[in-house]
């Protein structure tokens, strides 16, 4: 099948590179333009513009899709399959291809629909998650399903573990998508719009621990932050960043959450709202990030610190 894909970040080159590897063929890749990115704000390329470069494929990056209307016309693909792209498809382009615009979204739609699906299963400690194929249609997340596979959630998984994982699936997914369309085994189910959930993108402010929420809902929110934002609260007054916690059974009765419960050798415990957790993994504001141990080993914490006081976000 004649394609062409259009995706940015880390979670859509598992799939470029297995449709590179596979019998079709792929005239062009179509990816955001290089942008600066962190404090030196050095200009870097997209993920997907490293790989495909690699692979030797042309690589278009316009500022709008509209820019390339005439080059992605001519190469008449019969399939134009979208992973993480970060522009919204006009219709002109989802008229184009014969087999549509196939698009891969990491969770099992309608729930999740959105920015941040893979956190959105974390924050709401769902055991289950999974990738879908759809049709893409104007609509954000909205088109009919093509195929969808189920993942069990690991105990403790975070972010990053489960993008790494739900990427690779996804790959597969999509090529056993072209497979099935090309023997016409695929009938695409319109979603059901009274199940949708939406899954918005994340921010540093929404990362911050709120102490009198539960155990639970504390140990979801460090996993759904890790690898960004990170979820943080303060201690005297500087930014804590906690990239790792366990939830704990205990509750200390009559004790103000945030309270430094005990100082461990594997981690700090602290109560919340209902039960204790325990920071296994912490980053002080513009220091390294570092296990329990040797982190208390350098920033001494006594036990009847009360965490999160007011503080900005570096």
């Amino acid at each position: 099948m004649r394609l062409v894909f259009l995706g940015t970040p880390e979670f859509a080159v598992p799939t470029l590179l297995a449709l590179a590897a596979s019998e079709h063929e792929i005239s062009y890749v179509v990816t955001q333009p290089d942008r600066p990115k962190g404090r030196g704000y050095r200009v870097i390329a997209p993920p997907v513009k490293e790989a495909a470069l690699q692979l030797g494929l042309p690589v278009l990056q316009p500022d709008k899709l509209a820019e390339i209307k005439a080059e992605l016309v001519q190469a008449q693909p019969e399939a134009i399959v979208v992973v993480a792209f970060g522009q919204k498809i006009p219709g002109w382009l989802l008229e184009l291809p014969r087999w549509g615009c196939i698009n891969l979204h990491p969770s099992l739609l309608p729930k999740y629909r959105g920015a941040a699906p893979i956190q959105a299963a974390l924050l709401n400690g769902d055991q289950v998650t999974g990738v879908t194929t759809m049709l893409m249609d104007e609509g954000w997340d909205t088109g009919d399903i093509l195929l969808q596979e189920d993942v069990p959630i690991l105990p403790g998984e975070t972010a990053g573990e489960l993008h790494d994982r739900l990427r690779e699936l996804g790959a597969r997914l999509v090529l056993q998508t072209l497979t099935a369309l090309e023997k016409g085994d695929i009938s695409p189910r319109p979603q059901d719009d009274a199940l949708a959930t939406y899954a918005p993108k994340l921010s540093k402010e929404a990362a911050q621990i709120d102490w009198s929420a539960s155990a639970e809902t504390i140990v979801n929110l460090v996993r759904a932050n890790n690898p960004w934002p990170v979820a943080w609260t303060t201690v005297d007054g500087e930014v804590l960043k906690v990239w790792r916690a366990e939830q704990m059974g205990e509750d200390h009765a009559g004790t103000t959450a945030g309270t430094v419960i005990a100082v461990a050798a594997d981690g700090i415990i602290v109560q919340t709202g209902s039960g204790q957790v325990k920071l296994r993994e912490l980053q002080k504001s513009g220091g390294k990030r570092m296990d329990a141990a040797s982190f208390v080993r350098g920033n001494p914490i006594q036990v009847g610190t009360i965490l999160g006081s007011a503080a900005l976000i570096d």
